[in-house]
């Protein structure tokens, strides 16, 4: 069993940044960044390939998030920076066995998510 595990959440304040970090156990996946506001659906926000050598980024965080890894740690991090009180939500990590692009459904393993509070 794949276990996904993220860490780093917390309150941070607008125009501050944070570190996300996520640990999946077994194989090297292809991994992405979702979160989830109350009220709203869950949305992409940043995906990186087995070998780290591509990303994709959703068009809302592209230029304030970078997505990296470190697979001898066999970890994710999500640098979050310049951020914004709309960046409040559930963050999750996800590994998956064919992409590292939006397609929620190609995904195969989820962690449970952490909060992120963007205080104004």
């Amino acid at each position: 069993q794949v276990h996904v595990r993220e860490s780093g959440g917390g309150l941070v304040q607008a125009g501050g940044s944070l570190r996300l970090s996520c640990v999946a156990s077994g194989r090297t996946y292809h991994m992405g960044w979702f979160r989830q506001a109350s009220g709203k659906e869950r949305e992409f926000l940043a995906g990186i390939s087995a070998s780290g050598g591509q990303t994709s980024y959703a068009d809302s965080v592209k230029g304030r998030f970078t997505i990296s890894r470190d697979n001898a740690k066999n970890s994710v991090s999500l640098q979050m920076d310049s951020a914004q009180p709309d960046d409040t939500a559930v963050y999750s990590c996800a590994a998956s066995k064919v992409t590292w692009e939006s397609y929620q459904h190609l995904y195969d393993y989820w962690g449970q998510g952490i909060q992120v509070t963007v205080s104004s």
